[in-house]
């Protein structure tokens, strides 16, 4: 994948697998190329070093002269420690420069370093090799015992302590100045003026290399997505399973209760509600999490250059469409035929689009939530009233028309109001005759689906507006989302 987003795109598949099967031997990773790189807590996965060999190699490919690495030993044992730095040396050894920043290495790890940069209370202290680091404390009164490291005893002699943050200072201060005035910083103070005037006189080449296509970066990043749910199918399974558990509880729920009479109204708007609820509450609060799991790996890779933010995110869009469409579809299948709603095929086909829309306009919104706060928690705290205003003005618990003005316009947003309403015309268009079953001549007798429709104040009229508008507000909310991760990628 990597090779894919970084390499030329004149770059041969065959030269490709060339160059990552020689990055695998060159930092032994050729036992692992099956393994899952993985996450803390998940078995058959790459150790902490090999994560951190795999990083190295990655950063290789595009084959850079000069590579700062900063503190690649961290959270490592000492053995991996010791590994990794013995790779770093390897790669050295063909012209290659690598400046590393590293803390309390052991003495293995410490005497693979040809040069030595000494940094103390934002000051050099000294630069140079380790042999003539402890040469110069020991010329200034600082002797490195014998059975010390001589990493822990620089920083033993540079560190600052509370108890005796006033001498240690001094200390500090002494050596800086001592060094600032000695051999060594006049050689490296020549030497920097040498190569600045060499550098004055060389020809600036630029990178002849092309990046790899929009379009096939989208593919790759689409691919990696896709590989990833497709590596933990027992969740697909489950989730599947979960839907077709529920569209058969909502079916049996409503079974024999639908019908074109006066009970079997509350029965059908009930059952339609149910289809728009369950396809809009699973599929946002799920997503909310989606983005902010990635964050680290999309914010190292943006800021390396593989890819622009809008390719990041429409990848991640084409990823979700598979599963939001069969999920839907698949509960739409069975529930219908169950509940007994309109037996046509242009009204199973229209609610079943109805009903795949309501899922990516949920998940899409979940999307925006998710890149619009910094944490799953703050977004879910946000969303939840945002779920009770969208319940109030779907238009089957009060006619909308009698909402107050202060909360009315909120409906505009509310595409469980667009689905229930679009829906309800689709069952009861055209509905000549609704059986009148009441004996007291004094109750209400709703005789057509036009008076249905009238009760929920809903408009034949207003199918295509309804299905135009939750498109709308798909792509509002993908574009919110986007222009908010967008925002957390330049800030980061």
């Amino acid at each position: 994948l990597q090779a894919q987003l970084r390499l030329d795109r004149r770059t041969s598949n065959a030269e490709r697998h060339n160059i990552v099967s020689e990055l695998l031997v060159q930092v032994g990773l050729t036992g692992s190329a099956s393994t899952l790189i993985g996450k803390p807590g998940q078995d058959k996965v790459l150790s902490g070093g090999e994560k951190k060999r795999l990083a190295f190699a990655t950063e290789l490919m595009t084959n850079p002269p000069l590579l700062f690495c900063d503190e690649p030993t961290t959270g490592l044992d000492s053995f991996s420690a010791q590994k990794l730095v013995e790779k770093m040396k390897e790669m050295t050894r063909g012209g290659r420069t690598i400046v590393c920043t590293i803390h309390q290495p052991s003495s293995e790890v410490f005497n693979m370093f040809n040069q030595l940069i000494i940094l103390a209370d934002g000051r050099i202290a000294f630069i140079g090799s380790t042999k003539l680091a402890l040469e110069f404390f020991s010329k200034h009164g600082y002797e490195c015992p014998e059975t010390y490291s001589p990493a822990d005893f620089f920083i033993r002699m540079l560190a600052i302590t509370l108890d005796s943050e006033d001498e240690c200072r001094r200390v500090v201060k002494r050596l800086c100045d001592e060094f600032a005035v000695s051999e060594a910083a006049r050689e490296v103070e020549l030497t920097v003026q040498l190569e600045a005037r060499k550098g004055s006189a060389c020809e600036v080449t630029t990178d002849k290399s092309k990046a790899p296509f929009w379009f096939d970066r989208f593919q790759w990043l689409t691919y990696r997505s896709f590989k990833q749910v497709l590596r933990d199918p027992s969740v697909q399974f489950l989730m599947i399973l979960q839907k077709i558990a529920l569209a058969v509880m909502v079916g049996l729920c409503f079974a024999g209760s639908v019908s074109e009479t006066q009970t079997g109204i509350q029965s059908v708007q009930g059952a339609l509600f149910m289809f728009v609820t369950e396809n809009t509450f699973a599929p946002m609060y799920s997503t909310l999490a989606f983005f902010p799991l990635e964050l680290p790996l999309f914010t190292r890779e943006y800021r390396s250059g593989l890819y622009s933010t809008h390719l990041y995110y429409l990848s991640k869009m084409a990823a979700m469409l598979p599963g939001l469409t069969v999920e839907p579809l698949l509960f739409v299948l069975i529930a219908y035929w169950l509940t007994g709603l309109r037996n046509t095929l242009y009204a199973f086909l229209m609610t079943a689009m109805i009903t795949t829309l309501t899922m990516n306009v949920s998940a899409a919104c979940g999307c925006f939530f998710s890149n619009a706060f910094s944490s799953v928690a703050t977004a879910m705290a946000c969303l939840v009233p945002f779920d009770c205003v969208l319940m109030v003005t779907s238009g089957l618990f009060s006619k909308l028309s009698t909402l107050p003005y202060y909360i009315s316009w909120t409906q505009n947003l509310s595409w469980l109001m667009y689905s229930n309403e679009a829906m309800s015309i689709v069952q009861w268009v055209d509905v000549r005759n609704i059986t009148c079953e009441l004996q007291n001549p004094d109750l209400p007798c709703l005789k057509n689906g036009s008076e249905v429709l009238d009760k929920y104040n809903f408009r034949t009229e207003h199918l295509w507006r309804n299905i135009v508008a939750m498109t709308t507000l798909y792509f509002i909310f993908h574009l919110l989302g986007y222009l908010c991760l967008r925002s957390r990628a330049r800030n980061s």
